[in-house]
């Protein structure tokens, strides 16, 4: 496995929301630096993501010095948003699961209310350090995530995705692939693997930062929606059905856990450890 390099990196400022491909990145405890450190919630103080609002597909977040992320959407202006000052915590619902967080500033609620024509409010993890644990059947003490789904990093690879596109290919929906990778929101893409190989990833090294392989990813409904368009089809979950149930899982992709800081490059060696 001594082949194995990182493709891609992605960073998601803004959960559900499209973001960038920087070529480093500073992994931290909860995830890369920067990660889903904003979501939108409703009214009712739940998260909004792109199984709700599609359309968030469409709209783009870029990270600014500071924590500060410039927010971008069709018909919109662009909107700076800065990181709100310590106050009064407000609690979300993510999954079902209280997390307490900072809501931002009223114009990043009118900007996002105004783009999804439904009530929205920004809000803003303030310290991924204490806020939300890691699911404590996978995690060990002291673990915790930003506001990514479940575990601080997602890890695709190149070959997985070939071989889900040659069996979309081949099923009732083959009109709808190849997909692109971008319909799995990864942070972090592996070149130079055999297809599924990631399944049995224990523990890898990238740089100086070490990450625990904890469990394969479940997919949902975000999956069928292309970024491109927020329109939605059957794949991949119709695939993923037939060939990937792992458990109660539609499984693409291994979570990950840092168990060691560091800096992550495009091009680094990925090393396997267990």
């Amino acid at each position: 496995m001594s082949n194995l390099s990182v493709h891609a990196l992605h960073v998601h400022p803004v959960k559900s929301v499209a973001g960038t491909a920087p070529d480093e990145v500073a992994v931290e405890p909860w995830g890369f630096s920067g990660d889903r450190r904003w979501a939108l919630v409703d009214p009712d103080g739940t998260v909004i993501t792109q199984r709700q609002q599609p359309r968030l597909a469409l709209a783009a977040a870029r990270p600014l010095a500071g924590g500060r992320v410039a927010l971008s959407a069709p018909g919109m202006s662009e909107l700076v948003v800065d990181v709100p000052e310590p106050g009064p915590l407000e609690p979300v619902v993510l999954f079902g699961k209280k997390i307490e967080t900072v809501v931002a500033a009223g114009a990043a609620a009118d900007w996002f209310s105004s783009y999804l024509g439904v009530p929205a409010r920004l809000v803003h993890l303030d310290d991924p350090a204490v806020r939300r644990p890691v699911d404590p059947d996978h995690a060990l003490p002291g673990e915790t995530v930003s506001l990514a789904d479940a575990y601080p990093v997602l890890l695709t690879t190149l070959a997985s995705l070939d071989a889900l596109n040659a069996l979309i290919a081949q099923g009732s929906h083959p009109e709808e692939g190849p997909l692109p990778m971008n319909r799995f929101r990864p942070s972090l893409v592996v070149a130079g693997a055999e297809a599924w190989a990631e399944d049995g990833w224990r523990r890898i090294a990238i740089g100086d930062a070490v990450f625990r392989g904890v469990r394969e990813c479940g997919r949902c409904i975000v999956t069928t929606t292309d970024q491109r368009t927020a329109e939605r089809g059957k794949e991949p979950l119709k695939t993923l059905a037939r060939h990937r149930r792992i458990g109660k899982s539609l499984a693409f992709g291994r979570q990950l856990v840092p168990v060691r800081t560091g800096t992550v490059r495009v091009g680094d060696e990925v090393r396997v450890l267990e």
